[in-house]
Formats: C-alpha cells, structure tokens, sequence
C-alpha cells in the first residue's frame, strides 16, 4: 500500500497554520474501545494488530476515503484536521493511547477527517477483517455496542466541527455589533472562554492519563500488572470520577437552557442499577461499606436516556458512599406505582437539616449536617435534578429509615402501554 505524503513545502504551511491555531481536539477520557482492547489476551491481540511507522508528513487516513482500518497511537503526535491544505479547519490533535480511524471502521462509512503525521508516529494498525473476526469471536462484545460508540464518536466530531466554523464566522459579523450586541457578544465570549478552559484544561489532560493507563494495561509484562492492579484501578476510578465531574459543569449549563437533547429509549431498569452498583466495587471495598440491591425482577420498562440516568445513579451511589461510615450499608432500591418507578439510595450518613434538602440540589451548594460533618455536592446533584426533570421526573431528599442517614429518591416514566 502506497503512502500519501505532503511535500516539504505543504508541511512547512500546514506547521504554520498549526502554530496560529488555538483550537485544540479533546479526547474522549474513557474510551470503551480501548478498554475492550486493553482487555484481550496478549496472543489475540497480535493475531489483528500489526506495527506501522509513519514519518512526518504522512497521511495516516484521508477524509472521504473508505475507512478500511483504525489505528492505535503507540508514540508520537497526529494533526486532526477537515478540508483542502489551502485553507484548512484543524480540529486539533491525537497523542499516545488514542484511536484514529474508528469511526468511519465501525459504521462503514467515508473517513470524516484527515489524520497526518506531525513527527514519527507509531502505530498499532486494526484492518476491518480483523476487527470483524475478533467481535465474531467474543459473543459479549456486539456490533451494536460498537454502533453505538461510533455514533457518539461522530457526533462529536461533526459537534466540534460545527462549532469551529461558527466561531470563524462569528469572529468576522463582530466588527458589524452595534454597542448593545457588542456587550452581548461579550457575555458570550466569556461563557464560551468558561467552557473552553473546562474542556481543554480538565478533559485533554484527563484524557491523555485515561490513555496513559489504558496503554499500561496493554504493554506492561503480567506480573507488573497483577503487582499493581489494585493502584490501576484506583486511578481508572479516579479518572472516571473526574469525569463525571467535568461532564456535570458541562452539562448542567446545556440542561438549563434547554441546548442538551435526550435520546430516550425503552429500558430494563434493574441491569442498569446492577451494573452502576459494580463499578463502585472499588470504593466500597476502600470504605468497607455494603450496597445492597432491593429491587424486583418484574419492573416494567422505562422510557429513558440511559447514558444520562447512569449518571444520576453514579453521582448518588458516590454521595451515599462518601458519607456512610465504614462498616456500614447502603441500600438502593426501586419500586413500581404504575406510571413511574421510584429509585431510592438511602445511606447511614449524617442526614441532611430539614431546611437545607431543596437547598442541596442548587449549584455548587455546601450543607453543614446536624453532625459537624461538612457536605459538599458541587454540581452533581444539580445535575441530577435537571436531568430527572428533563425526564418528567422528581427528585428529593427525605430522612432514612428511624431518622438515620439519608434517603435520595428520584421516580422515572414506565413505558406507555
């Protein structure tokens, strides 16, 4: 296979553009890809990954052709860009422990971008055969799940695209404002200064460690890793918990004006719960505290975005864990009245004064208990009101049972029959 590769003089203009630029790509922190592939036995991993270089200049995927493979960046740094090298919209760049190619692989579709080597680049290449047999061969991957990735994965790009042409064309109409739309403009600049700082100084970094511990898990010898699980997962749980974070700040502004869509579907309500109560295993080992599920098998399905919802579950299962003292049980619980199914997390914690329980769901609110415990909820339980309103549904806060700790509930629409 031929390899395309700018001339020096193509280079050194796309260089310069890349030096005016201040866009900058952000990288999806938690990556279910990479962590499929971190999981896989080494032997199977050799049987559809080969080892590629590319030197500066490259082309490693070119927008519109047919994407026929996807690469793992194992060193070295890769421009992300859209359009012609006259006048090119660089949507930024991709580093070690990222995926490029992935979604024009998975959705058989044309390559969405140009990806190009900055510097020697070495790569870790997945052909469409490969990647197809290895699905085949694991029935508890499937397509769907990768259909799924790719779609968010896409509407990411052509999200962020979107937003770079926007800007371009905005920064031209800002000499035409008069005074009152230049003070407007100027209320924007810094809302969108705001969000530019949250994405690329929390999430960039946030997603070169997420890779960083992903490619560990990938080449480190196995007795390194089983030396060291117990510190990996600790730092994918940290990771993802910033995550979570950084996504609230971000989401939270989208919900109140109405700007986030919910993708709802129909859904088994009790896997979800299941699955949310697993990835706190790691916590509640640390906390040696216990949740225990009661929650009937007979649930009728919800109508929900479950990408959504499963946040609102981490971000009280974090809470209750947080505040329940060691050696001591949390409970989460769902129950059927017809038209809605409640779901409770009651805790042992030090409970929340009566008059501060509408108080806690504002932005960045601080509550001081009956106990001289302070808690802190930031912007995740402000999160979790909007988005189970923006379902049609309510969220409060009452005592636990015999007026020990707390019971966060939240109810959620069954499916219509």
């Amino acid at each position: 296979m031929t390899v395309q590769r700018l001339t020096s003089q193509e280079l050194v203009r796309l260089l310069a553009h890349e030096t005016n630029s201040t866009e900058t790509f952000t990288p999806l922190p938690d990556s279910p890809l990479l962590r499929l592939l971190a999981s896989l036995d080494r032997d199977l991993l050799t049987q559809f990954m080969t080892e590629q270089t590319r030197e500066p200049g490259e082309i490693i995927c070119q927008e519109g052709h047919r994407g026929d493979a996807m690469y793992l960046i194992r060193s070295g740094r890769v421009l992300v860009m859209k359009g012609d090298l006259q006048s090119p919209t660089i949507l930024g760049y991709r580093g070690p422990g990222e995926i490029i190619g992935e979604m024009a692989l998975l959705e058989d579709q044309p390559r969405s971008a140009t990806n190009i080597a900055l510097e020697t680049v070495r790569l870790l290449r997945i052909d469409r055969e490969s990647f197809q047999r290895w699905v085949n061969t694991n029935p508890a991957i499937g397509i769907s799940i990768m259909g799924t990735l790719s779609a968010r994965l896409r509407d990411s790009d052509n999200i962020r695209t979107s937003a770079v042409q926007g800007g371009q064309q905005l920064v031209k109409q800002v000499t035409r404002l008069q005074s009152e739309k230049e003070h407007l403009l100027e209320l924007q600049q810094v809302r969108q200064e705001t969000s530019d700082l949250i994405v690329h100084d929390l999430r960039n970094p946030l997603g070169i460690i997420y890779g960083a511990l992903n490619m560990f898990e990938m080449v480190l010898p196995e007795d390194v890793l089983h030396d060291n699980r117990e510190l990996l997962d600790l730092a994918n749980a940290a990771c993802a918990r910033m995550q979570r974070l950084v996504d609230s700040l971000l989401d939270v502004a989208k919900l109140e004006t109405g700007e986030m869509q919910l993708t709802p579907g129909s859904h088994n309500l009790k896997p979800l719960l299941e699955e949310a109560v697993g990835r706190e295993g790691l916590a509640t080992k640390t906390r040696q505290v216990s949740i225990h599920l009661a929650v009937p098998d007979n649930l009728p399905l919800v109508l929900i975005d479950a990408e959504k919802i499963d946040r609102v579950l981490a971000n009280l299962l974090d809470n209750a864990i947080k505040y329940t003292p060691d050696n001591a049980d949390i409970v989460l619980a769902a129950e059927d009245h017809g038209d809605e199914i409640e779901v409770s997390i009651i805790d042992a914690g030090p409970g929340i004064p009566v008059s501060e329980r509408e108080r806690i769901f504002e932005r960045f609110a601080q509550v001081t208990g009956e106990k001289p415990t302070r808690r802190g909820f930031g912007l995740g339980l402000t999160f979790c009101r909007l988005a189970v309103e923006a379902h049609g549904g309510r969220i409060w806060v009452e005592s636990g049972p015999n007026d020990i700790g707390s019971r966060f509930s939240f109810t959620l629409p069954t499916v219509s029959n």
